[in-house]
């Protein structure tokens, strides 16, 4: 991986000096997402499930506050630093049972105003051991979506979401740039990046990376494909306008694509909820032949 993340280092101060990796900050993450998703919400095709997610993304809130990730998970992240290994790897990181009390209190926040077919969904998650509940985790995590209920899928991956954020977050960690390419999965967790950003602010311009599980971005330089980087062989589509503030980027390489946005052009966006609100935009993108290469959190295959 040509993205490495070491023990936190003494930046170098160059002023054209490109930050690999952004670790995401938690303050205020899963509510400013929910007002989003309630404002897209309005008059949209899909309002409702967009206000349901938006009370997913509530809940979030609430657990981050109230059960935050336990001090001795975070104490323990240096030891997982310098190895040349992504520290948070989802393959081989050992979850602790934590992530599963946030899928219960989950449960607990959302069944009351759940519809019948939602609570049939959460009865279901609620009657699994824990030894079925890691496999299922495990499944997901490494992309194997169709040994998970696509209703399930969305429950899990929120409880495990804020549980890697988290993690990802208090990482104690710097990130180092090296030669060569392999920048298509996180370098934090190795999971698929959800969309690309261009971004505003201190890295105004330069294009990253974020990932749909940790939510960590990292630099990927732009006219490159995220899939197979390959260059020269992409194509930028929107339903709009030239400037469109979300676009939607194909390589004729690989045949796949992933969502571009452009907080410059909607400084409100949010990378989760504006992704599934221009689902539009995949499925045309989707009738001309490509295939996403990332994966919505709020909607799996199946």
């Amino acid at each position: 991986m040509s993205i490495q993340m070491t023990p936190v280092q003494t930046p170098t101060g160059g002023v054209n000096e490109i930050v690999p990796v952004l670790l995401p900050a938690l303050k205020e993450r899963y509510a400013k997402r929910a007002a989003r998703l309630m404002q897209l919400a309005q008059g949209h095709a899909m309002g409702d499930y967009l206000d349901f997610c938006a009370r997913i993304a509530q809940a979030q809130q609430q657990l981050l506050e109230q059960m935050p990730v336990p001090a001795a998970q975070v104490a323990g992240l240096s030891e997982r630093l310098g190895s040349g290994q992504a520290p948070l790897a989802s393959s081989d990181y050992p979850r602790d049972p934590y992530w599963q009390q946030l899928l219960q209190a989950l449960i607990e926040r959302l069944y009351p105003e759940a519809n019948a077919t939602v609570r049939t969904t959460l009865d279901t998650l609620r009657r699994y051991t824990s030894t079925e509940l890691e496999v299922l985790a495990s499944a997901l995590l490494a992309g194997e979506h169709e040994q998970v209920d696509s209703g399930q899928a969305l429950f899990l991956w929120a409880a495990l979401s804020l549980y890697f954020t988290q993690l990802a977050s208090a990482l104690p960690a710097s990130a180092r740039a090296h030669l060569g390419e392999q920048r298509q999965h996180c370098p934090v967790c190795t999971s698929a990046p959800l969309a690309s950003v261009v971004m505003t602010g201190a890295q105004a311009g330069l294009r990253y990376l974020q990932c749909g599980l940790c939510e960590c971005r990292w630099h990927m330089v732009r006219l490159k494909c995220s899939n197979c980087e390959a260059t020269g062989a992409l194509d930028y589509w929107s339903l709009d306008r030239q400037d469109a503030a979300i676009k939607a980027e194909s390589c004729n390489g690989c045949h796949s694509y992933l969502k571009v946005f452009y907080p410059e052009r909607d400084p409100d966006q949010d990378v989760l909820a504006d992704d599934l609100a221009s689902l539009a935009l995949d499925a045309e993108v989707e009738r001309e032949g490509y295939g996403r290469s990332g994966v919505s959190p709020y909607l799996f295959p199946g």
